[in-house]
């Protein structure tokens, strides 16, 4: 299993962090243990001193392929959902200064959070699905799929040419303006409309 995450595809988010808005996805991966399994607690880790949450739509990717065409694309995913891709912002920030890659600030153990799995149905893509995440029960993220730079199926069009994409990767879609710092003791939800689909608190 791969985690695929596609960074900047927001233009928001992209300005708030003094980003240049991409010309194509943005891709980095996280490996299978970045994903922070059922019933295990999520703790702060002790390499950062600003950790960082990022809500997303996340897909899981249920057929195998490669060189799929964006027409098509919509065949290659069956559930979504709402995550957190946690990033060691002060760490990233170093390593991006120095020219280095992103895995110690993005790729660590359990840095990557997947909510409750919904079932995609044709009806639910023909129209921009709405997102958003609580800070101890205040909204502190919103977005919605219509804002992002590139769709569902045009990153899955893009990640294909590159990775094959087998049954049970997951792709989080990117995270819309609004990321921020949370700390020991704080309660992030994720929700799906008006769905919660995650509940955490950092340890």
């Amino acid at each position: 299993m791969k985690i695929f995450c596609v960074g900047r595809n927001y233009i928001e988010h992209a300005k708030e962090l003094n980003n240049d808005i991409p010309e194509e996805p943005v891709i980095f991966l996280k490996p299978k243990s970045a994903l922070l399994q059922q019933h295990v607690q999520f703790y702060y880790p002790e390499f950062t001193n600003s950790l960082h949450y990022e809500a997303e739509l996340v897909l899981r990717v249920s057929k195998n392929g490669k060189y799929v065409p964006e027409h098509l694309a919509s065949k290659y995913f069956n559930a979504i959902t709402v995550g957190i891709d946690f990033t060691a912002r002060d760490l990233q920030t170093e390593l991006k200064k120095n020219g280095l890659p992103w895995e110690k600030a993005k790729a660590w153990d359990n840095s990557a959070v997947a909510g409750e799995w919904l079932e995609v149905t044709p009806d639910m893509l023909k129209k921009p699905i709405n997102f958003s995440m609580a800070l101890n029960g205040e909204i502190v993220q919103k977005g919605i799929s219509a804002d992002m730079i590139f769709s569902f199926e045009q990153i899955i069009a893009n990640i294909s040419q590159y990775f094959a994409l087998n049954i049970g990767d997951l792709i989080f879609t990117g995270t819309p303006a609004g990321v921020g710092e949370c700390v020991v003791g704080d309660e992030l939800s994720g929700y799906f409309e008006s769905r919660k689909v995650f509940n955490l608190e950092v340890k």
